[in-house]
């Protein structure tokens, strides 16, 4: 919460999406308001905060539509976000409050949406999202249809962590080239290789140029 105030030159954002499993990303943000608000840095409103859960194991989601102040065990939980597989959040109630005081929501997305967030974040930004960062972008895109996030919103995205730690997330088939091979092109993230874009690799110098100078 302090670095996004700090970062954003104190002007708040309109709204903050989290991706959240155990939910203590959202309890720290709304705390960090909270504190920010009694130090007189900070004037309500606060920035709507919104719990983003996978479809597989949304227990907060669940709660938050029912109305409920707590989260039931979500039974069978299964997602490609390993982040986002907590069938029963600690500390859900405080997720919930959290939510509803800022004029919230909560929202969960499927595990083919959280892929395809991927993708499109590689190849739109240059970025490899971890599957509970790309959960985000699938989340807003659907509050912007319903009209929750409207165009001019200042919105922020958390993304907690890199695609690295989830190779297999992103299947894509690439051959092993022996070193006299051509390079081939690689069209966009997880599209394989393209046979067309082929270029001719500059052949790398058998000794270095300065070798045996120094």
């Amino acid at each position: 919460g302090y670095e996004i105030a700090e970062q954003m030159g104190w002007r708040l954002p309109d709204a903050i999406l989290y991706p959240t499993g155990g939910g203590v990303g959202i309890i720290g943000i709304y705390k960090a308001l909270l504190e920010m608000e009694a130090l007189g840095w900070i004037r309500r409103p606060f920035p709507r905060l919104v719990a983003v859960q996978a479809a597989g194991c949304a227990p907060i989601v669940r709660a938050f539509h029912e109305g409920k102040d707590r989260a039931e065990f979500w039974q069978g939980a299964a997602t490609v976000a390993g982040g986002l597989r907590v069938p029963k959040p600690l500390g859900d109630f405080l997720v919930l409050e959290a939510i509803r005081a800022t004029g919230g929501t909560a929202v969960a997305v499927t595990d083919q949406e959280i892929l395809a967030g991927i993708r499109e974040a590689g190849r739109a930004e240059g970025v490899f999202l971890c599957p509970e960062g790309a959960a985000l972008v699938a989340a807003a895109r659907r509050l912007r249809q319903e009209g929750f996030l409207r165009r001019e919103d200042r919105v922020v995205l958390l993304n907690t962590g890199t695609g690295l730690k989830y190779p297999e997330a992103v299947p894509v088939d690439l051959p092993v080239l022996d070193p006299e091979d051509d390079l081939p092109e690689v069209d966009h993230l997880g599209a394989g290789l393209s046979e067309a874009g082929r270029r001719q690799a500059p052949r790398p110098e058998a000794t270095p140029p300065d070798a045996g100078r120094h």
